[in-house]
């Protein structure tokens, strides 16, 4: 290790996918990096940002497609700050929220590394905003609940069961292979009829909608070939998006 190289790491959050959306403390920190390690929710136009000289680093971390282990990750970080100075955790969203950013943060303090933390905007906040779907509306919704679609083990969180039977609004990460279970949960609690969306690559130009109800939800994501990454959006709120109207009148035809 250089004795004049000064290590330390910043966990940096990219956003939901527009590079756009990045914060302008975020790019001052790339504009400083010595390394890039980046994950493949993050826009790669972002390593613009970075000195030319600068390394960038992919390490993956997309679900089922791990190139790294996440331990792999950690030691990357620490063996690029004590030998290279300062380097940049871009990750998608933000760091803290399914992010495993506190983990490499636990692991940099281990090694005495400094850290500093910019947050990013949620994909959980900002896709919904990006539709014109708040996730609390005076009247409607004055909660909501972010949750992960599949946990470590494999099966849907079991706050799902909770919050299917709240009147919040309930966004799903990480849920779009669970959709038939998580359905099945919706309706379970008396739903079938709740206005619910996926987005697809929210705030990217590869963005996908589909707007039904609970009941619908399965069929029109099927028909509109949505894949990951997906988000979930299940709540009354949903109703205040435009293309809602549609199927109101659909409903009302039938009636």
């Amino acid at each position: 290790m250089n004795k004049h190289i000064e290590p330390k790491i910043t966990l940096l959050g990219a956003g939901p996918g527009d590079p756009e959306l990045l914060t302008l403390k975020g790019v001052k920190a790339l504009q400083t990096a010595d390394v890039v390690l980046y994950d493949a929710l993050t826009n790669e136009a972002l390593l613009a940002h970075a000195p030319e000289a600068a390394i960038k680093v992919y390490v993956g971390k997309r679900s089922g497609e791990h190139s790294h282990s996440q331990g792999a990750i950690n030691q990357l970080m620490i063996d690029y700050a004590l030998n290279y100075g300062h380097v940049v955790r871009l990750k998608g969203g933000d760091p803290f929220v399914f992010g495993r950013g506190y983990e490499e943060l636990d692991f940099a303090a281990s090694y005495a590394v400094p850290v500093t933390v910019i947050p990013g905007i949620s994909s959980s906040i900002g896709v919904p905003a990006l539709q014109q779907i708040p996730v609390t509306h005076r009247g409607l919704s004055e909660s909501f609940w972010v949750i992960t679609g599949t946990t470590t083990n494999g099966q849907i969180s079991d706050d799902i069961y909770q919050a299917a039977n709240s009147n919040a609004t309930v966004v799903i990460l990480m849920g779009l292979k669970k959709l038939a279970q998580i359905v099945s949960v919706f309706k379970a609690a008396g739903k079938a009829q709740l206005p619910a969306a996926v987005v697809q690559n929210g705030s990217t130009e590869n963005e996908k909608l589909v707007v039904a109800t609970v009941e619908q939800l399965q069929a029109k994501v099927e028909e509109a070939q949505i894949e990951a990454p997906a988000l979930l959006i299940f709540g009354e709120v949903v109703s205040l998006h435009p293309s809602f109207k549609n199927i109101i009148k659909q409903y009302a035809a039938i009636s």
